[in-house]
This record gives C-alpha cells, structure tokens and sequence, in this order.
C-alpha cells in the first residue's frame, strides 16, 4: 500500500512541519498544563485541609467541572468550524483558565472553589477543539502525525513538570500562595497561542460560518466510522487516578500507606514520561505509513492498552513488576492521542474539521466517565481484577472494530 507523501517531497518541506505556529501551539500546551496541574494537585489539600469541606465535596466539583469541560468541548467544537472565531476562543479559552484556576487559591468557602474550577474546566473545554483545528491548519496533511505528536509530547510534558513544580511552590509559600502563582504560565501559554496564530496565514473567507451543532456530517463515511472506534475505546480508557489506586493497594502491605502512596505516585510520574516520549515517535510513524498510518498507531496503542490492563488484573506486589503497565499504559496513550488527532484532521474537510474535533473531544470526556464508573463499579462490587478485565475487553473489542477500518485519503 503506498503512502500519501510523495517520495520527490524535498527534505526542506519535510522539516517545514515544526514551523513556528507548531512551535507556539506546542509551547502554549506545555504551559497550560503546568498551570492546571498545579491547581488540580492542590485541590485536595486546599479544599479538605484549608477550607474544612470532606471528601464527597471534591468528587462533586470535579463531577460536575469534568461534566461541563465535556459539554463545553461540544459546543467548542461547533465554534471552531469558523477560521476567525477559532482563533478568538483558544485565545480566549487559555487566558480565562489561567486566571479561573488561579483564583481558586484566594476562595473562601467550598462553594466559591466549585464555580471558580467549574468555570475554569468549561473554559478549558471551549478551546480544545480550536487548538487542534488551528494545528491543522498550519501543517501539510502529510505531517499531520508529527505535528499532533509534538503538541501531546508538550501537553505531557507539562503534567510532569507542574505536580513538581506545585511541590516546590507548596513548600515555600504554601498552598494558595501556589494555586495563585499558577496564573503565570497560564497567561503565557495565551501569549504563546498570540504568537502561533500571528505566524498563520489569514483565511480569505469573509463571511462568518454560522454557529451550528454538526453531528451527522461528522458521523458519515470513514470519519464517523473512526470516532465510533475512538467511542468503543473510550469506554476502556479509565482515569488514571485508578491506576494509583491500584499500585496504592497492591503496595501499602509490604511498604506502609505512606510510601505505598509516594510510589503510586513515583509510578503515575513514569506513566508521564512513557507518553512524553512515545507521542512523537508515534506521529512520526503515522506519517511514514502513509494512508494507513493513523489507524495502525491508534490499534498499536489499544492493544497495549489492553496488555497494560490484563498487568494491572494480577497482584503484582512487587515495585519493578507492577512498573510495567504503568510504563505500558503510557506508551500507549501517547500513541493513542496523536493517532486519533491526525485521524481526524486528515479526515475531517476543512469546513467541519472544528465540530469533529470537538465531537471527538465529547466522545472522549463521555467515554473516559463511563469507562471509570463502570470499572469502579466492578471493582467495589466484584473485585480489581474483574475491573481491569472488564477494560482490556473494552480494549480488545476497538482493535477488531480498528482492523477493519479501511485506508482513508488525507484531505
């Protein structure tokens, strides 16, 4: 099967991809995720230790922020499909967050934290879908792998450097303190998303698109095939947070509650890691693949996602051990995220690239909610096995439905 790029492509267009708007796009998601992370490792501590509230509140704002950032992304989706309206809300979208989140540091009740972060994740939501429909417009379709592969590698990147750097922040100047200063790379990363779309061309569309909510268009042909895969995966995709429960309880008898937790959390780090370093790679071999490439990384990812989870299913008690499926669930979500990304870029046409991505980014946020209700479900009412069996299912079943996904054009 031959690849879409043409083999007479000059070296000089190939490295064109990592041009400045990528490397603005790229950096503005490397600092946005420094800045939500270090709000989000606060929260706790801010909310039961500080502020008093228990535990149920907590699950309740991130219920309802998780809700509202899927329902956004949605919406975001259908506002992106305007070239000059997207540019309005990423940068629009970062700076709010930035300073949402930010201010959730000075609140002075629970309730007051709730519609702060709440804001902040709606916020988020909106402009997931115009960073990645601006990313597609500033690279060649044969390049699409790379370019989604260098700004996953960013965003990953950021969730390891800002848990880190709130430790830093937390020590020195305590914890609202920390929340509040995490406006300042979230202010930049808006600066860096400035920067990106004032080195992208200009649309010579005059007329504003009209707001419309497009799912049937979207859910048509091969793309509508692809995101019903990306659907069935979802359902199997769990948080993480389930993964540190895992290692927390198979640890805390040989090592203590204490330690067992700051290894889980040493192994969620090399989960990090495995996904910063497999993204790129994995876009890079999206595009060496040709039409065909996309969905190869996306079926690679979920079978190792299911290998990672029938690992997670055994009671590995000891630490090296249980670092595989770790390290393996991070490899493949590093290369599930770029696939699907340039997935739907090369099949999406221009005029509708917006709402797939933001329909994408729903079927994600529902999918991610299903897939850990259900497994902690199974795993309060069965046992942690039963759960993570149940997800490698989950699994196993997007890889057939990938198989069979027939080789698509770039557009």
């Amino acid at each position: 099967m031959a690849p879409t790029t043409d083999p007479a492509e000059s070296e000089a267009e190939q490295a064109r991809w990592l041009s400045r708007p990528v490397a603005g796009i790229g950096t503005a998601s490397f600092l946005a995720d420094v800045g939500h992370e270090i709000p989000t490792a606060l929260l706790p501590s801010l909310l039961t230790s500080t502020l008093g509230a228990p535990a149920v509140v907590l699950g309740l704002i991130e219920g309802i922020s998780d809700a509202l950032a899927g329902g956004a992304r949605f919406v975001g989706g259908a506002l992106a499909d305007d070239p000059r309206r997207r540019r309005r809300i990423a940068v629009g979208g970062y700076a709010s967050t930035a300073v949402l989140a930010a201010l959730t540091g000075a609140a002075g009740a629970a309730w007051q934290v709730g519609v702060l972060r709440a804001g902040a994740w709606a916020a988020r939501g909106l402009r997931v879908p115009a960073r990645n429909a601006l990313l597609a417009d500033v690279v060649p379709a044969s390049a699409y792998g790379r370019a989604y592969g260098f700004e996953r590698m960013m965003d990953n990147l950021g969730a390891i450097v800002g848990p880190l750097l709130a430790l830093v922040l937390v020590a020195t100047l305590g914890v609202r303190a920390a929340i509040g200063l995490s406006v300042i790379p979230g202010l930049l990363a808006a600066v860096a998303i400035i920067y990106a779309i004032r080195h992208t061309a200009r649309s010579r569309e005059r007329d504003r698109v009209p707001l419309r909510l497009r799912i049937r268009p979207v859910m048509q042909g091969k793309l509508g095939r692809l995101i019903a895969a990306a659907a069935v995966f979802e359902v199997g995709n769990v948080a993480a947070t389930l993964l540190i429960l895992r290692a927390t309880d198979l640890l805390r008898p040989g090592y203590g509650a204490t330690a067992a937790t700051t290894l889980a959390l040493a192994l969620y780090t090399l989960y990090n890691v495995a996904a910063t370093v497999a993204s790129l790679p994995a876009g890079r071999t999206a595009d060496r693949l040709g039409s065909r490439g996309p969905v190869l990384v996306f079926l690679a990812g979920a079978l190792v996602f299911a290998a990672a989870y029938v690992g997670f299913a055994f009671p590995i008690t000891n630490l090296v051990l249980l670092g595989i499926p770790f390290l393996a669930a991070g490899l493949a979500i590093g290369c599930v995220e770029t696939a699907q990304h340039s997935a739907v870029a090369a099949l999406a046409p221009a005029g509708i690239r917006g709402a797939a991505f933001g329909l994408l980014a729903t079927v994600q946020a529902i999918g991610n909610f299903a897939a850990s209700a259900g497994a902690g479900l199974l795993w309060t009412t069965v046992s942690a096995t039963a759960a993570f069996s149940y997800l490698a299912g989950w699994m196993a079943v997007a890889s057939v439905l990938l198989l069979f996904l027939k080789p698509f054009r770039r557009t």
